[in-house]
């Protein structure tokens, strides 16, 4: 294939305009999605679980491919290998490193599961590659409502435990000192985190669902220490990620997850950029006010002496 017909097939926006309306269940989903992951996000950095995401996002497949098997509402199957995955993580290891060796066996196992599954599936091979690459197309109205229903139940529960988790998460013995229910809260958060993660997998695909869940907060968090910010900009990042990725993705036969992947690394790349800048700004000023101070100090010592 030809530079320009690979191009075209990248980017190819010939009758796009008719095109947009085919999309529209996804651009609904894409923008609560960016929503739900740029929030989930924030903790899944603070918490540093970007690990424990991958390991869910496995099971969540599991899941998937088992309902596209029976016949069964593919949204309901990921959600219940998800909040498996976060229930099985939660309970198997507290400690870091427990909970990454948890992973660790969990993930092969969820992968293979799937695999299994979608072996054994006989239907439509774009169902298969879907779970794991994303698809734009493929949201229907009943999947449409499961999904929004099922973010909103995300954010409501992330509403109200948002500030205890907060605390638990940026100095859990204090947390604890103080009588916040940690334990309790961690497993609630990781139940949270396999609703999300279920739901994204419906969109960019299991193999590629740290670029919502992660990426945006990762992002965020290079430019900015604010609470208030950080998860502002996080959500920001992770829309402007989702609804860019199904938009460019609209206009070629690529599927929707390469488009989601690249934004969302180009933010991060933009925002590490600027975070080192300001980094080497902020130890610039420190090395001129410390000369300014010797200097200062020197100076005084001499006027004494004289």
């Amino acid at each position: 294939m030809t530079a320009a017909g690979t191009w075209q097939q990248i980017f190819d926006f010939q009758d796009y305009g008719a095109l947009l309306g085919l999309v529209r269940n996804s651009l609904i989903v894409g923008g609560v999605l960016g929503l739900v992951g740029g929030l989930t996000g924030v903790f899944v950095v603070l918490r540093d679980l970007p690990f424990a995401v991958h390991g869910i996002s496995e099971l969540s497949f599991a899941g998937a491919s088992a309902a596209l098997l029976l016949g069964v509402n593919v949204v309901a199957g990921s959600i219940a290998g998800s909040l498996v995955a976060a229930l099985a993580i939660g309970a198997l290891g507290a400690r870091a490193r427990d909970r990454n060796s948890a992973i660790g066996v969990l993930m092969p196992f969820g992968l293979g599961l799937g695999v299994l599954f979608l072996a054994l599936y006989k239907g439509r091979s774009a169902n298969k590659f879907g779970l794991l690459t994303g698809q734009i197309v493929a949201i229907d109205d009943p999947r449409t409502g499961w999904m929004l229903a099922v973010s909103a139940l995300v954010l409501v529960v992330l509403a109200a435990i948002w500030r205890p988790l907060t605390f638990a998460s940026a100095d859990p013995q204090v947390a604890e000192a103080r009588g916040l229910p940690v334990r309790g809260l961690s497993v609630a958060f990781m139940l949270v985190l396999g609703l999300a993660i279920a739901l994204s997998v419906q969109v960019v695909g299991a193999l590629l669902v740290l670029s919502l869940v992660v990426t945006p907060a990762a992002a965020a968090s290079r430019v900015t220490g604010s609470p208030v910010l950080l998860p502002l900009l996080s959500v920001l990042f992770a829309v402007l990620a989702t609804e860019g990725g199904i938009l460019l993705a609209l206009g070629s036969s690529i599927p929707i997850s390469p488009y989601v992947t690249t934004i969302s690394f180009l933010v991060y790349a933009v925002c590490r950029a600027i975070g080192a800048r300001r980094a080497r700004h902020r130890r610039t000023a420190r090395v001129a006010a410390s000369v300014a101070a010797g200097v200062g100090a020197g100076v005084g010592g001499e006027a004494v002496r004289g």
